[in-house]
């Protein structure tokens, strides 16, 4: 187990780095309760030019201002007023790029994640959605701005050796973009083949 070190997401290639975050671990410990899942699915946000993305033409307001720190912090915003989405900040500062994780498979401490989501047993809603694995792990937007990979933070990204192979990675069109024109039909969606943790639909 290795946590992801800052060169990893200070790299210009955000598509690239939403191929490279599946098969990683997201890592939570909150008051001594640590969860993780393995990253299954992602998209890639690249500013300026992508208008899907919050900071589209450079658009700096106070909740995307985060997006545009240097790569390896996490920008957890609020959708529809309910739902914690956590985006991965990537590129050179004042860059504004970042991978939103859309779901992961359960790894350590599932218990408490299904306390989290007020379920019995796992079944892919428990981690299939963004909104969905940002309340199995615990995250909120509180946690907008944190470090992932300073020593003492609560949320970080793990190695832990598993490599998903090109043709195990497949591509389609973001979610809830279509008033983002011709940026709604970049395949930049990213999920691993099979995997039955992936959200619903694709």
């Amino acid at each position: 187990m290795q946590k992801l070190p800052p060169t990893f997401y200070t790299r210009t290639d955000v598509v690239q780095i939403a191929k490279d975050l599946l098969g990683k671990y997201l890592v939570t410990n909150f008051e001594g309760q640590l969860t993780c899942g393995k990253i299954v699915e992602t998209e890639a946000y690249r500013a300026p030019d992508d208008k899907a993305s919050h900071a589209w033409n450079n658009r700096r307001t106070r909740r995307t201002e985060v997006m545009f720190s240097e790569g390896g912090v996490a920008y957890v915003y609020l959708c529809y007023g309910i739902h914690h989405l956590f985006n991965v900040v990537t590129g050179a500062k004042d860059t504004a790029h970042a991978v939103l994780i859309r779901a992961v498979e359960p790894a350590d401490n599932v218990e408490l994640m299904l306390q989290r989501r007020n379920m019995v047993k796992p079944a892919w809603q428990l981690t299939a959605g963004p909104g969905a694995l940002t309340k199995a792990l615990g995250i909120r937007t509180e946690h907008s701005g944190l470090s992932l990979t300073a020593v003492d933070s609560p949320i970080w990204m793990e190695d832990r050796g598993v490599k998903i192979p090109g043709a195990e990675i497949l591509a389609g069109p973001r979610v809830g973009v279509a008033y983002a024109g011709e940026c709604a039909y970049w395949e930049w969606r990213f999920r691993v083949k099979d995997s039955p943790w992936t959200s619903r639909p694709f």
